[in-house]
């Protein structure tokens, strides 16, 4: 029996031992985190400390903070639970809201406190965690009765009464999630200013992804966090979200914490050899297939990093009215599925003739030769080709080798000249006789018209097309054509389709309007990111972004109607020929105006040219530069104009959770395509800076991913001296990291043939020849990544010029306008070389502040030539150029005169110094400087433009003289800069010595002083 007594008593410590091994040992501990990058509730200094003082009272730790660096693995799980107060605006980046998806998922507890549902509208695992979105508020902080839907939980149990009349800010919602359990809502007809209805949710609870969640609307003002129901409501909530304290289990996370974004690089193929690319195709073997818009279809060879025009399209690219470059031409090219075994590539291009179509043709593409004679014609778009705009144009394949092809509304965007009532750009609803160009829903909106649609077919052997089963309209049903997949749109100049699942992802360029007009036209414009699971209408020109409706508009009176109905848009336009009753609106998934966006703030602001690229999925591909896992099933998305690129994360039903930046250290020039080649890189098309032009940054490349070890990062590499005697000590540092933590080891070039390597990131050196050198050193980690520093000029056998102004007659830190000044400018020659008073040269400017940037810019170009003649007679340019006299070269002044016309000039000419070349004046060859410096390369090119008979000729104020103040109106600093450059020597270039004094106005001296 006693046995079995002690049994029994080590079976039950046993169970009640893994019964509480999971909770956390002492009190619990929260955070309240309190960032905000919008409004700032001034209550939230009164509610950290009553949530202080709550933690005090209840047995929890409180720690707050508004420092998003916390949102980590490591201190998080740390707590019980994480308190948003009063929240606002985007507060975590990529990295925080990943750690903080793991914290809930890990089993963590959440409390939002009212504008907590103001916050991080674009990221849709947030919104369904805290329950709903902040979607406006009546004025003040009216009475109302709330009403107590379950007082059975914590944060309710304490009323008495099913109403509770108090004062707030009464928030109305969006995006409300429907499986929050309500414990409270708010009347509407206790105050004015509700928006949601008899069903008005205030506070609720809900088990979400592994955590749990506490959302209360209440706690606007301060006084709430001394009301006592307030305080008992706001402490029921967190207890809910600590519940038993247990510790968090990481090992049920799922959210992936995002790459590093410096493991990312571009890897240059082409550079500045595109005349307006528009769509490319990668070969299996990384040769690129790559459209240009006025008809040449380009081939780079991987093999031999060549370029070359391997067929030419005769296209319609200039509009017939004008004259005017149009966006038609060469749009779109893709290759086949089976490309390896029939060799087809597709076209969608504009023909010439008398024809107006956008055509979709396929070619034979072998043995590096696209064969012109073997065009198969698979479909025709009608166009209009008065004037622009809107082709669409790009072609891609899903998953079961159906043809997807874009196509815009051959609209116009511009308001008709000389008439009273036009777009604005708003929605063109013209449908005036003769004014087809400006009505949008002949094309568009037309469900019996190919453009402005998104198109599936199906393509035969022979180069006909069949129709599969689920586009918008099935065959035979009148007024509408088979091959829509998609409607409603206005510009979808990029498509995608995901290899795995078909969804079809496009990006659709918006309207152009600025400002809403809602009691007369209707929304702004906004550009759209787009996915469609099934076929739809996707709304154009009806309703943009998420269906905000435009209303009908009579463009004979300018009298306007009424909305138009997402849920039964009509088509009632007199160019219509399709059905009158659409199918209902779809709504984007993202969508951002010009101006800063709420709902999508990464998106940032100016022009806009939303694009989708592809949809990655790691194990598709084979080859080392295959993005991580952590891309699988993400949306590439981007921007031509603004420049940026994302990864869109969907939830498992296709619904659009939020967007990331992506490789984001990477800087691309309107990129215009992007791509997954078979190895798993990610190719980048970039049209280049300027519109309708062969442009010197269109590029190809391709992003490279290193998911192993990273070279050191340089921060600084400095010297104490860059000129000086014979001989010449120096002391050289670096300051490098390792972001691994390697050990590091550098290998210092002095730039004179010797090397050395060191432990130490500092050295002393001594030059023992004189000469022009350029040091640098090559930090190693010990996996062998390396990176290399900068190049600092070192100049051996002379030293900088000394300049120095002293000011009399007045107080050296300030002026009055005409009051004279006495200034005198000296020099001294640290080597004891005679000054040259003509190379001294002075100069006053006057500036509306003060910034270092603007310092004498005018007198910077003096020096600048004066040092370029310098160098000129240092170096051997002297043995074949003359100023003014014929040499085996050309004299000086007749390149000046050459080139003074031209605004690339000082370019050309820095590029001839620096490479050299010959054959432009004669056969004489001109020898390179390779080391040569861009800014000394700059400064003989303005020598010699300085002889221009048009060239300004900048006069030197004397060496010692007087200033009488005058500046300009609104300019409150005065700038004087004196600068002196030497001779140098044999094999030994010239250096400037300068100096700048800046004396505020009287009454205004804090930016005074010597620079």
């Amino acid at each position: 029996m006693k046995n079995y007594i002690v049994l029994v008593l080590v079976v039950f410590v046993i169970f009640f031992s893994s019964c509480t091994s999971n909770i956390r040992e002492g009190e619990p501990r929260i955070l309240v985190f309190s960032k905000t990058m919008g409004f700032k509730h001034a209550s939230i200094p009164t509610g950290l400390e009553a949530i202080q003082k709550l933690g005090v009272e209840n047995n929890f730790l409180v720690d707050t903070t508004k420092n998003a660096e916390v949102f980590n693995d490591g201190d998080l799980k740390k707590y019980s639970a994480i308190i948003f107060l009063s929240t606002t605006g985007n507060i975590l980046d990529a990295k925080q809201e990943a750690a903080f998806e793991r914290y809930i998922q890990a089993g963590g507890g959440f409390v939002g406190v009212h504008a907590a549902t103001d916050t991080e509208y674009d990221w849709g695992w947030y919104g369904k965690l805290v329950g709903a979105y902040f979607a406006g508020h009546p004025a003040g902080t009216p009475e109302a009765d709330f009403i107590i839907k379950d007082n059975a939980f914590g944060a309710t149990k304490m009323f008495t009464d099913s109403i509770w009349h108090r004062a707030d800010e009464l928030y109305n919602f969006k995006k409300i999630n429907p499986e929050v359990h309500v414990v409270m809502t708010v009347d509407e007809k206790s105050y004015e200013g509700g928006e949601n209805g008899e069903y008005h949710p205030m506070s609720w609870y809900h088990e979400y992804d592994g955590g749990r969640a506490f959302y209360t609307a209440l706690g606007h003002t301060d006084e709430s966090f001394s009301e006592e129901l307030y305080l008992k409501h706001l402490l029921g909530g967190i207890k809910y979200a600590i519940a038993k304290n247990e510790i968090l289990d990481y090992t049920k996370v799922t959210t992936q914490i995002p790459p590093d974004s410096d493991r990312f690089t571009k890897v240059p193929l082409k550079y500045g050899e595109f005349f307006e690319p528009t769509e490319m195709a990668i070969l299996t073997n990384n040769d690129v297939l790559i459209s240009q818009r006025r008809g040449e279809i380009m081939l780079y060879k991987a093999a031999t990093q060549e370029l070359s025009q391997v067929g030419y399209l005769d296209v319609y690219n200039k509009t017939l009215s004008a004259n005017a470059n149009a966006e038609e031409g060469l749009m779109g090219l893709q290759k086949d599925p089976d490309f390896e075994t029939n060799h087809w590539i597709y076209l969608y291009y504009s023909p010439t003739g008398d024809k107006w179509v956008n055509r979709l043709s396929r070619f034979k593409f072998e043995n590096d030769v696209l064969d012109m004679s073997t065009e198969q014609i698979i479909l025709e778009v009608d166009s209009q080709r008065e004037i622009c705009c809107h082709t669409g144009g790009s072609i891609a394949f899903g998953p079961d080798n159906m043809l997807y092809l874009s196509t815009g509304d051959n609209s116009t965007p511009f308001s008709e000249k000389g008439v009273k009532y036009v777009n604005s750009g708003f929605a063109p609803l013209n449908d005036i006789p003769g004014k087809e160009q400006y009505d949008a829903r002949r094309s568009s909106g037309n469900t019996n018209d190919l453009r402005g649609k998104i198109l599936r077919i199906k393509v035969n052997e022979d180069g006909s097309y069949s129709i599969p089963q689920g586009n918008l309209f099935p065959e035979g049903t009148a007024k509408t054509r088979p091959e829509i997949f998609t409607m409603g749109h206005r510009n979808p100049y990029r498509i995608s389709v995901d290899p795995k699942k078909g969804y079809v992802y496009w990006g659709d360029v918006g309207p152009d309007a600025r400002v809403d007009s809602l009691d007369t036209r209707g929304p702004r414009g906004y550009d759209e990111m787009n996915q469609a699971r099934e076929a739809g209408n996707f709304g154009w020109p009806l309703f943009v972004a998420d269906n905000k409706p435009y209303r009908s508009y009579d463009y004979a009176s300018g009298e306007s109607g009424d909305f138009f109905d997402p849920k039964k848009p009509i088509n009632d336009s007199r160019n219509n020929t399709g059905l009158r009753e659409l199918p209902k609106a779809m709504p984007a998934y993202g969508f951002y105006p010009y101006v800063a966006s709420q709902e999508f703030p990464q998106t940032s602001t100016g022009g806009r040219n939303a694009m989708a690229g592809p949809v990655y999925y790691s194990d598709l591909y084979n080859g080392p530069n295959a993005l991580p896992e952590y891309y699988d099933g993400k949306v590439l998305v981007y921007d031509w104009i603004r420049g940026w690129m994302m990864a869109v994360t969907l939830f498992p039903n296709g619904e659009f959770n939020k967007m990331e930046p992506f490789a984001d250290q990477i800087k691309v020039n309107n990129l215009i395509d992007m791509e997954v080649g078979p190895d798993g890189r990610v190719y980048l098309l970039e049209y280049g800076s300027g519109w309708f032009s062969k442009n010197d940054n269109s590029a190809l490349s391709y992003i490279e991913y290193n998911g192993g070890n990273r070279p050191p990062v340089v921060g600084n590499f400095t010297v104490d001296k860059t000129s000086g005697k014979l001989p010449l000590t120096i002391i050289a540092k670096v300051e490098a990291s390792d972001r691994e933590e390697d050990t590091m080891t550098y290998v210092w070039d002095f730039g004179n043939g010797e090397t050395k390597e060191t432990t130490d990131p500092e050295i002393t050196y001594t030059y023992e020849d004189e000469g022009d050198y350029f040091i640098s050193t090559t930090v190693v980690d010990n996996k062998e990544a390396s990176v290399k520093s900068e190049a600092i000029n070192i100049v051996v056998g002379n030293s900088r010029p000394e300049v120095s102004i002293d000011i009399s007659g007045g107080n050296i830190a300030s002026f009055k306008p005409g009051v004279a000044l006495d200034y005198k400018v000296s020099v001294k020659d640290p080597d004891g070389s005679a000054i040259d008073e003509n190379n001294i040269f002075v100069s006053v400017d006057y500036l509306e502040g003060m910034d270092e940037a603007s310092l004498s810019l005018g007198h910077q170009e003096v020096s600048a030539a004066v040092t370029g003649k310098a160098l000129t007679l240092a170096l051997d340019c002297k043995t074949c150029h003359k100023e003014k006299e014929k040499s085996v070269g050309p004299m000086y002044r007749d390149i000046a005169e050459k080139y003074k016309n031209d605004k690339k000039g000082l370019s050309y000419l820095q590029g001839k110094i620096i490479s050299g070349g010959s054959g432009v004046w004669g056969e004489v060859t001109m020898p390179a400087h390779p080391n040569l410096t861009k800014d000394e390369s700059r400064q003989i090119g303005l020598y010699i433009q300085s002889m221009a008979s048009n060239a300004v000729k900048k006069k030197s104020l004397p060496a010692v003289g007087t200033i009488k103040p005058n500046p300009a109106k609104g300019a409150t600093v005065m700038v004087i800069t004196a600068s002196y450059t030497d001779q140098g020597g044999n094999n030994v270039k010239p250096l400037t010595g300068s100096k700048s004094l800046v004396l505020q106005m009287e009454g205004d001296t804090d930016n005074a002083g010597a620079k």
